[in-house]
């Protein structure tokens, strides 16, 4: 249980930080248009944040760390969370710097985004999996 606060409590630090960053970097760069940055903040408190003190509650209540995929679905989700926050990072600092990035590098940071995506995608399926698993465990032990 601490691990999963621990890390939500890293995540919602991650949050802030790319908050101001986004806040300043803008602002140093005389930008005031729409940016992908804006995005970053709310994505990591959501994702990182909120998502693992829901999984606290949920720990508490079916002892998800008993799960053989509970390793698994941390891994996966932590590397699909943070490649695309990075790749988010990316896109947003290209914008705000009015960069024309060559067709290669625009299919490359939306190609990278994309894996970080479906990573994701498969975290969440091991997550609901492993959940509903330690659900019917805890129901058949009543």
């Amino acid at each position: 249980m601490k691990k999963l606060a621990k890390l939500s409590f890293a995540y919602s630090i991650l949050g802030l930080l790319l908050g101001v960053f986004y806040r300043e970097f803008s602002k140093l760069n005389g930008f005031t248009g729409n940016t992908v940055l804006s995005g970053l903040h709310t994505h990591v408190l959501a994702l990182g944040t909120l998502f693992f003190l829901i999984a606290l509650l949920l720990e508490k209540a079916f002892a998800l760390t008993k799960s053989k995929r509970f390793k698994a679905f941390m891994i996966t989700y932590n590397t699909g969370l943070l490649l695309t926050v990075v790749m988010m990072a990316v896109r947003g600092c290209v914008e705000v710097l009015n960069l024309e990035p060559s067709t290669v590098m625009d299919a490359s940071i939306s190609g990278i985004a994309g894996l970080g995506h479906i990573v994701m995608a498969i975290a969440f399926i091991l997550f609901f999996r492993m959940l509903l698993n330690r659900i019917h465990e805890v129901d058949s032990q009543k």
